[in-house]
């Protein structure tokens, strides 16, 4: 019979599914099953000339009767449906097809959302520094320059682009616009990245690391600059006019031959003034083992003035807080500005002629080259620099365990004498020359 609505209406549910079909749409039919529900139903077998057999029939749903669908407007999609069969498209596996794209253009959306809201290069690299400053217990300086290379180098050409999206040609974009001869710099920054984007491979937010197959940037050369006795003295004196901190960073740089960021982040409560003592503890040295400094009368003395207990009958300092500060609660920054100034000032103590080019870190290597002229052992200097090379190095380094306390106070103090007699002579023009000089 033609499918109706009278039909349909009129059909009752039995023990097992029952069907109606349509006289005049082949296929087209209704299925009531025995809970009573009326649903419309188109049955079909798609044509496969190459196969001799014929194929399996196929139902595909087209909906309830009255939710939403009419006899008529069932009808209707049953034509529809026939002519995809006609054309060779089987409408179920349309169907299929239809609901797999579905599925995967909301996979996509998500994904792109979750790229957008967690992924996103200023979400993942705050992560990222967070806990890179909790891991471990990083050094200042470390996490310092971790925060340089993401904000002065990496966020200009990765700002907002997610994690994933991330390839080695926008990295390499990143290198190539720091000048070839910051070779420092660039290898910096390759190597900061590269521990960023390790980690991110490591959480799973990206399959691999893209700097794994890049080059990495050469190495600088080893700097051997020296500052020579004129030098030093000028770079003393210009300090005088720099005040506070940065006029007592540079001396006791020079005092002392530490590491900027080992002075730059002195606390008070590393300092024994009756011990005559700096200790560094483990987590500001560079190779984590704590670093016993003695301080030398010309030390001492740069300290009283910082602590501002100079002349003082008792003087002590304090006993908690940062040493140099220009804020109260953080160690000194900004030396490039300082160093400027300091520069500054001794070319116009030279007559408008600056110093050939010279870096802060050169003070510390300009100590060492002193003690070798002033005659002082090479095993005493590593231990002064805190280095664990050279004389402390493999089974030495195990089986010798004199820390060369006395050694190191000695040199220090040979060291700020020689420093003295620099600045007293300087005032004449003449510098004292360490040649043939003992200890």
């Amino acid at each position: 019979m033609k499918i109706s609505k009278t039909e349909v209406d009129a059909a009752k549910p039995g023990l097992a599914d029952a069907f109606l079909w349509d006289t005049e749409l082949k296929g087209f039919g209704l299925k009531i099953t025995p809970a009573g529900s009326k649903v419309y139903i188109y049955q079909y077998r798609v044509a496969e000339p190459k196969k001799a057999a014929r194929t399996a029939a196929k139902r595909y749903t087209i909906g309830k009767h009255g939710d939403p669908f009419t006899p008529a407007m069932a009808r209707e999609k049953a034509k529809e449906l026939a002519g995809k069969v006609a054309a060779g498209v089987d409408p179920r596996e349309e169907e299929i097809e239809k609901a797999a794209a579905k599925r995967k253009a909301i996979e996509l959306a998500e994904e792109k959302a979750r790229l957008e809201d967690e992924l996103t290069f200023e979400k993942l690299t705050a992560l990222w520094l967070h806990e890179y400053e909790h891991e471990k217990e990083r050094r200042p300086s470390s996490v310092r320059l971790a925060r340089l290379v993401v904000q002065n180098h990496l966020r200009p050409f990765l700002r907002g682009k997610p994690f994933p999206h991330i390839d080695r040609s926008d990295l390499q974009r990143v290198l190539d616009a720091i000048p070839v001869e910051r070779r420092g710099i660039r290898r910096a920054v390759f190597t900061y990245a590269s521990v960023l984007f390790g980690w991110a491979t490591k959480r799973g937010d990206i399959p691999d690391n893209p700097l794994s197959q890049m080059a990495k940037p050469t190495a600088p050369r080893a700097r051997d600059r020296v500052l020579d006795d004129r030098e030093l003295a000028l770079i003393w004196q210009a300090s005088t006019t720099l005040g506070r901190p940065f006029g007592p960073f540079f001396r006791l740089l020079i005092l002392t031959a530490q590491r900027r960021s080992e002075v730059a982040e002195m606390r008070w409560q590393e300092l024994d003034r009756s011990a005559a003592t700096l200790t560094i503890p483990a987590e500001r040295v560079k190779n984590r083992k704590a670093h016993i400094v003695p301080l030398s009368p010309l030390a001492i003395a740069e300290l009283d003035a910082v602590a501002g207990v100079e002349g003082a009958e008792e003087p002590r300092w304090p006993t908690v807080g940062v040493v140099l500060t220009t804020t109260g609660t953080t160690g000194i920054s900004g030396f490039t500005k300082a160093k400027r100034a300091l520069d500054a000032v001794v070319a116009d103590c030279s007559e408008g002629k600056a110093l050939p080019d010279w870096r802060v870190h050169d003070i510390r290597r300009t100590v060492a080259t002193g003690f070798q002229r002033l005659g002082v052992r090479f095993e005493v200097t590593e231990a002064v620099l805190n280095h664990i090379s050279g004389s402390k190095a493999g089974v030495a380094g195990i089986y010798q365990r004199h820390d060369w306390a006395l050694e190191k106070r000695d040199a220090l103090n040979a060291w700020a004498r020689h420093i003295e007699e620099l600045l007293e002579t300087s005032g004449r023009s003449e510098i004292l020359r360490l040649e043939g000089a003992g200890a």
